[in-house]
């Protein structure tokens, strides 16, 4: 089961502490470990709503740091691309993965799956027997959507207010953090379905 999808920015912002990460979008599947942990039990809603947000906070900064090393190591320099080439910008964009030891920052080993698209960072949150090939695919469908159809590379893109496409989205293809294997006839079918509703 996937735990968690975020957005965040990998590259520094001015607004931003150096080696920070600022997360636009995320998304928490699955049983909230607050409630089924005895001595986090006495938390209240709030406290535990800013429990996850720093548990997706260590996320990004993971991810963050990740991007950064792969950038370094492969010395490609980062070259903008201009709204329409969103295809181009996946298609050289940065992947990796990042594993989490059991409570760094949840509560059970947890892999992070990446992909770094020029100044955004996607990642998703799986549990450690989860199909990371599966995985893999489900989150390059996911940020090929999101580039697509909402145009998050172009100058102003705001991220924040999409988050309602964005939900759609993973309703759809990742319902319920449930990966899904496709065959080609149903992956068409949610291609024409998701393509229609992003028109609206």
């Amino acid at each position: 089961m996937v735990r968690c999808f975020l957005i965040h920015t990998v590259c520094p912002l001015s607004a931003v502490a150096p080696g920070e990460s600022r997360v636009l979008y995320s998304r928490v599947f699955g049983p909230d470990e607050g409630v089924q942990f005895a001595q986090q039990r006495e938390l209240s809603p709030e406290e535990r709503r800013l429990l996850q947000k720093e548990k997706v906070a260590v996320v990004a900064r993971q991810v963050c740091s990740a991007v950064s090393l792969s950038r370094e190591a492969s010395g490609r320099l980062l070259v903008e691309t201009v709204p329409g080439e969103e295809a181009l910008a996946l298609q050289e964009a940065d992947s990796g993965v990042v594993r989490l030891r059991a409570g760094d920052p949840f509560s059970e080993e947890m892999s992070v799956l990446w992909l770094g698209v020029q100044s955004l960072g996607f990642a998703l949150v799986c549990e450690s027997h989860e199909n990371l090939l599966l995985a893999e695919g489900t989150l390059r469908n996911l940020t090929r959507h999101c580039l697509e159809h909402l145009h998050m590379l172009g100058q102003g893109s705001e991220v924040l207010l999409k988050s309602n496409r964005i939900d759609v989205l993973l309703s759809r293809l990742l319902p319920c953090g449930q990966l899904l294997f496709l065959n080609h006839r149903f992956a068409q079918s949610l291609e024409k379905e998701v393509a229609a509703y992003m028109a609206k």
